[in-house]
């Protein structure tokens, strides 16, 4: 298992990094906050989750070891994958998630993509005993340079996610129009996917 992985960065998209580790290139996927946190040639140094599945192995890669073990724990959940769990840490941070599972508050686990009414609730009940106390994230945000397609690259990310075009592309608009001050990619989604999260 790799549970850890430093090395400068090679490529930083929205929602994965290419990290160099001893001359090999590992694709580690992440939440959006934490590629906006990394740049090109810059020393990353991520705690990873190795997910084997019959037709690929696919690295996951967190801020923190906090977002990585509830990554982890999540994924326990009958139903819910790798995909799911990042979206879950892409939408709130892992103290929020905690406490929503803690206070069996299902309206606001809903609130990821992919995660239905059964499915939260499925989540509370296996997980309500286990998420343990809420720690505080250690997950690094800054933002990202601005690119003349941020809307399109927000609205791709959101997509990636689980949300649809129409969802992406409307809440990107929605916070854009509201404040156009808001030229940056992270800040952007950061601010789309709370409005989503409404």
């Amino acid at each position: 298992m790799i549970a850890n992985l430093r090395g400068p960065v090679l490529h930083a998209g929205l929602d994965q990094v290419v990290v160099d580790v001893g001359g090999v290139g590992y694709l580690v996927h992440t939440t959006p906050g934490t590629a906006a946190a990394l740049r090109p040639g810059q020393e990353a140094d991520l705690s990873t989750s190795l997910v084997v599945r019959e037709d690929a192995l696919t690295l996951y890669g967190f801020g923190g070891t906090d977002e990585r073990d509830l990554f982890e724990l999540v994924q326990t959940v009958s139903g819910v994958g790798p995909r799911i769990a990042l979206a879950m840490l892409a939408v709130a941070a892992p103290d929020e998630i905690r406490a929503a599972i803690a206070e069996g508050d299902v309206p606001r686990l809903v609130k990821t993509p992919g995660v239905g009414k059964k499915g939260a609730e499925r989540i509370v009940l296996e997980l309500k005993d286990k998420v343990g106390p809420v720690v505080a994230s250690s997950a690094p945000e800054a933002p990202a340079a601005p690119t003349s397609t941020q809307h399109g690259q927000v609205s791709e990310a959101l997509v990636g996610l689980g949300w649809s075009a129409k969802q992406a592309d409307d809440a990107v608009a929605k916070v854009a129009a509201a404040d156009p001050e808001l030229t940056e990619v992270s800040a952007l989604l950061k601010a789309a996917l709370r409005e989503l999260g409404r």
